[in-house]
């Protein structure tokens, strides 16, 4: 077999064969991070795009309230994009659409679940007409240019959900996408492992496989057993409220909760404009079964005790502006928790939302809400494949190649050695990274070149025009606070008209300062009146010289570094 870098293999037309079209496979986000989730395939004048999720803000993107990749390359590259392919309906690989279709309109295939959940989302970015939508079944395949594209049934934590076995001019690609193998899933049929093996007798070229659980040894456990879990909650909570916090597109634990709760006789209230919206979807093209008259307007809750009740609820984690969030700090206009509910957090928090996740808890527990969650039961399982699941993934598809995805290093890293325990050669894994460009043909595999890639962060309305540069600003006045100088000169005759004038907001409290205040105003004085003194009156050199002498005495009276923010009128 080819060694990774490579150019051809022991093919006596081998320097022939190093001129030959080569498959491109270009990831721009999902990888060393959480979300973000897209990858792009490329040969010769064709492109087809896998998923197009978001991410979420880290903690020092202030004011930011999403993530999306950068598509500079599709958008350069418009005309040989084929089509986008959807692997499932989660943010991390749907999300960045109505951000992206608005500067890349192409065609768009997914399963229709998937393209239900999108429908709304184009909808409020005023898009759902200037966008073609496919609805593709598993089992089927589609035809993009010179790709072929079966949907290939998995499990995973929403109905729907699809891999890709994708047949290339230089060989078939398998793409999990995210999945794990429920051999009791709920409301819904197993993994279609056949299918899987098929394409592995018949050899598979390359598996670019989910890697999220890479590290953890075992199975996962199945959607039932949470179900199982509720059942015993229900049961021994008989006389309190039930509200329950989890992931509005997970459309399976949403059944199990409305299962248990009809059992148990409790009308359902939803709260939450994700979980409105998704189970609204999910009712409309029946992957939600829901009795009649068990679900009730969240107006209509005080008209039933709070034990004939069970709230689904957005915000498990910890957003601040989630449904859940707004309970815990009595900030809710409908629902008022206290020692007569029981809160269930049935999710784990994405990494970096563990602190948000325990501040809800610990709110929650000062009102004498019993709260649970998976450290203390078992109310949530993962929607991704453990160690064993995966060993048999590859057992099946038997790669020449093979490529991790989804994930951080440590989890592909971590998949590269199992890969290696089921046989691959270390010369023909490839752990990938955003914006680096890998290169296949039917007997090597390399990296070659890169493409633009990274973070375009979407603030409000505004979409990329908050940059490094501005997020330095925020961070800065986070930190260390502001300080305006307001004067009035006259350039001309070299005099202070008025001020300086002090404006401190975030550094100290002035009341209590008044005398740091006044020194900072003689030290803006004495900069002004220094610049004209020595025949500087360039308006420019006179505002740094304010700054620059203001920064270097607040530091030695305080060791802070305020932003100042010098405005200097020429009257």
């Amino acid at each position: 077999m080819a060694k990774k870098n490579s150019g051809n293999s022991n093919n006596p037309n081998g320097a022939k064969n190093q001129n030959a079209p080569k498959l491109k496979i270009i990831p721009l986000g999902g990888l060393q991070e959480v979300g973000k989730n897209i990858t792009v395939l490329e040969y010769e004048d064709d492109i087809i795009v896998l998923d197009c999720g978001l991410a979420f803000p880290d903690d020092d993107m202030l004011g930011v309230d999403l993530v999306i990749p950068d598509t500079s390359y599709l958008e350069k590259n418009i005309d040989k994009i084929r089509g986008i392919v959807l692997t499932h309906g989660h943010e991390d690989h749907i999300g960045a659409l109505p951000y992206v279709l608005g500067s890349i309109n192409v065609p768009v295939y997914g399963t229709r679940l998937t393209l239900g959940i999108l429908r709304n989302k184009l909808e409020e970015h005023k898009l759902e007409k200037k966008t073609k939508t496919t609805i593709v079944k598993d089992g089927e395949t589609i035809k993009l240019g010179c790709f072929s594209i079966e949907f290939i049934h998995v499990n995973h934590s929403i109905p729907d959900s699809v891999s890709f076995a994708i047949t290339t001019p230089v060989g078939v690609v398998i793409f999990t996408g995210d999945f794990k193998i429920d051999l009791t899933p709920v409301n819904s049929v197993m993994i279609n492992l056949t299918r899987f093996g098929e394409y592995g007798k018949n050899g598979v070229l390359a598996l670019m496989c989910d890697s999220t659980n890479a590290e953890r040894p075992g199975t996962t456990r199945s959607e039932r057993q949470v179900k199982n879990s509720l059942n015993v909650i229900f049961r021994e909570h008989a006389n309190k409220r039930i509200a329950i916090a989890t992931f509005s597109s997970n459309v399976h634990r949403i059944q199990s909760i409305i299962s248990v709760a009809s059992e148990y006789k409790r009308k359902v209230a939803i709260t939450g404009r994700s979980m409105l919206n998704i189970i609204g979807v999910a009712i409309e093209l029946g992957y939600l079964k829901v009795p009649e008259g068990i679900l009730i307007d969240i107006n209509e809750m005080k008209k039933y005790n709070p034990e004939q009740i069970a709230v689904i609820t957005t915000g498990s984690q910890g957003e601040p502006m989630s449904a859940l969030h707004r309970m815990a700090f009595s900030d809710h206009d409908k629902i008022s928790l206290g020692a007569d509910d029981v809160v269930v957090i049935s999710a784990n928090p994405i990494p970096g939302n563990e602190r948000t996740v325990g501040r809800i808890i610990n709110e929650l527990s000062k009102k004498g809400v019993h709260v649970l969650h998976d450290a203390v039961a078992e109310v949530h399982v993962s929607g991704h494949a453990c160690q064993e699941e995966l060993k048999l993934i590859h057992g099946l598809v038997k790669p020449r190649f093979f490529i991790p995805v989804h994930g951080e290093q440590r989890h592909l890293k971590a998949h590269a050695k199992l890969a290696e325990y089921m046989g691959a050669k270390p010369e023909n894994i490839l752990i990938p990274d955003v914006g680096k460009i890998i290169e296949l043909d039917k007997n090597s595999i390399k990296f070659n070149g890169t493409a633009p890639s990274g973070k375009i962060l979407v603030d409000g309305f505004g979409v990329g025009d908050v940059g490094n540069i501005v997020l330095r600003d925020r961070r800065h006045l986070a930190q260390d606070g502001l300080i305006v100088v307001v004067a009035a000169i006259d350039i001309e005759d070299g005099l202070l008209i008025s001020g300086p004038d002090i404006v401190s907001r975030g550094f100290v409290y002035v009341r209590e300062s008044e005398e740091l205040m006044e020194q900072t105003r003689i030290t803006a004085r004495d900069a002004i009146n220094y610049c004209f003194d020595s025949g500087t009156n360039e308006w420019n050199a006179i505002k740094t010289r304010v700054r620059d002498d203001l920064s270097k005495f607040l530091y030695q009276k305080t060791k802070r570094k305020p932003m100042v923010l010098p405005i200097i009128m020429d009257v």
